[in-house]
């Protein structure tokens, strides 16, 4: 029986400035959002010089998960997913802090890259929106990074993630409250340099609407309307009045806009900088706020991964194409590796679901190397892997495709598994050795089939069954086996055939 908590789903944004959780009920295919949470903990004012988190923002930042932990409890882990920005991104000391992020909230935590965090907020923007025509800039800035993206209906033509927030920028430009006349356009004029590189190319592909999504511009938003100076969105004008009245008012403790939270007051100066900034810079006249942000995006993109619709099947197809994999032969070895995963799957305590995405995605492009060089092309491959935009992918799972890339030939590296989470590494391992056999059998590229093959596993021990006389018939596919029989055995692995 179908429990009422299946349909509900929960996705939490771990930003720089704000934690933030929606969740929501997926009623005929329409998401009904019930509950969201939102709380200022503003874990980038806690990185030290080292770029490491203190013990005081990691303990608010825990507690503040413990309690999105308790709302969420009851929903299928399947149904939730949490990433973490740019703070996460940058801190040195954020493995320990993603580990007691695990226990606190109860479920892990991905790294997103600036531009997938990019792309999900216009996910999100573009669901929110009714416009189906019209080509739209959308800007968000956050506590560590400010994300620029053009776009029309729910594609992507640019995707940019500039290293400006409002923490940082404050912690810049107004570390001790003080809103002075030239410490703000130094601020304006570091947002515009840091636009300068995308701004050519930005006004070539052109928008024809303006949109602002996250708590700073929202915030922006709610003060200029509040004191009349204009009637929807921002504009301009208004921007240009706030900023006089800032500058006039001369302190961030000072401000007492209506409707502005306490503690949005410490960042909201530099906020109005960052985006001064680019109207500037982009020749701005107006824009429109949109209420829907990276946590929507995030939800429709967990929806669509749970009902088979998901991205990183896109990203991978794409991938192959663009590095043109020859896809008969990476079929060839999905096929097999999918064969030997599903005997192998109860014994090795693989994931049905997520594990054989990855073994799958890993066979489709275990050869984009070769576009580079035939020589060591495993490392290339693996190379790309990790340090391509992958739309869809966590920089954790990104790692994880990288070693299926890096492992399917030669040596078998396990001193690089050190990359990998300790609770993910054995599965990962496995993966591996799947994709390595599924290659070594298809090493001929022939498009003859293979024969029935039989594998059984017992932990580190794996028996490969051939029907009686077809290895003698096949006496290279022979020799691959003894070769690859020695590489296993290295990394503690036997490998027993007939």
């Amino acid at each position: 029986m179908t429990s009422p908590m299946d349909e509900s789903y929960a996705a939490v944004d771990l930003g720089s400035n704000s934690f933030h959780m929606i969740v929501a009920n997926l009623v005929d295919g329409h998401l009904q959002v019930i509950d969201r949470l939102k709380e200022m903990v503003r874990l980038a004012s806690g990185l030290n010089d080292q770029q490491e988190l203190s013990e005081e923002s990691t303990q608010q930042a825990l507690e503040c998960l413990q309690r999105f932990g308790q709302r969420i409890k009851e929903i299928p882990h399947v149904n939730v997913r949490a990433v973490g920005t740019n703070t996460l991104r940058e801190a040195r000391n954020g493995h320990i802090f993603l580990s007691q992020a695990h226990h606190a909230l109860g479920h892990p935590i991905e790294i997103i890259a600036g531009r997938e965090e990019a792309r999900l907020i216009y996910s999100g923007v573009a669901h929110s929106l009714y416009d189906e025509d019209s080509q739209r800039l959308v800007i968000d800035i956050g506590g560590g990074s400010t994300e620029l993206i053009i776009g029309r209906r729910f594609d992507t033509y640019c995707t940019e993630s500039l290293y400006m927030g409002c923490v940082n920028v404050g912690q810049r430009f107004f570390e001790d409250g003080k809103i002075k006349a030239k410490r703000m356009r130094k601020a304006m004029l570091f947002a515009m340099q840091e636009l300068e590189s995308l701004e050519t190319t930005y006004k070539k592909v052109g928008w024809d609407r303006a949109l602002g999504s996250s708590g700073t511009i929202l915030a922006i938003r709610d003060v200029v309307q509040t004191q009349g100076w204009c009637d929807a969105g921002i504009t301009a004008a208004a921007l240009q009045k706030l900023l006089e009245a800032l500058l006039t008012i001369g302190d961030s403790a000072l401000i007492d806009f209506a409707g502005l939270p306490e503690r949005r007051k410490p960042v909201f100066a530099s906020g109005v900088a960052i985006l001064s900034g680019i109207f500037e810079a982009l020749n701005l006249d107006r824009i429109d706020v949109s209420e829907g942000a990276l946590r929507e995006g995030l939800l429709y993109d967990l929806i669509g991964r749970v009902h088979n619709e998901d991205i990183r099947d896109q990203t991978m197809m794409a991938l192959s194409q663009r590095y043109n994999v020859d896809i008969d032969q990476a079929d060839r070895v999905r096929a097999t590796a999918e064969h030997l995963f599903h005997q192998v799957k109860t014994d090795w305590e693989l994931n049905e679901k997520a594990d054989l995405k990855l073994l799958v995605w890993g066979a489709l492009i275990h050869e984009i190397g070769l576009s580079v060089a035939h020589n060591q092309y495993h490392r290339h491959g693996a190379y790309l892997t990790a340090n391509s935009d992958l739309a869809g992918f966590s920089r954790q799972d990104q790692t994880k495709l990288a070693m299926l890339v890096r492992s399917h030939r030669r040596k078998f590296p396990l001193e690089e598994f050190a990359l990998i989470n300790n609770t993910q590494k054995i599965s990962v391992t496995r993966l591996c050795i799947l994709l390595r056999l599924a290659v070594v059998l298809h090493r001929s590229r022939s498009s003859r089939d293979l024969p029935e093959i039989r594998i059984s596993v017992n932990k580190n021990r794996i028996n490969l069954d051939f029907p009686s006389g077809w290895l003698d018939d096949h006496p290279l596919t022979l020799v691959d086996l003894s070769t690859e029989q020695d590489f296993l055995n290295a990394a503690d692995v036997k490998l027993v055939f007939d």
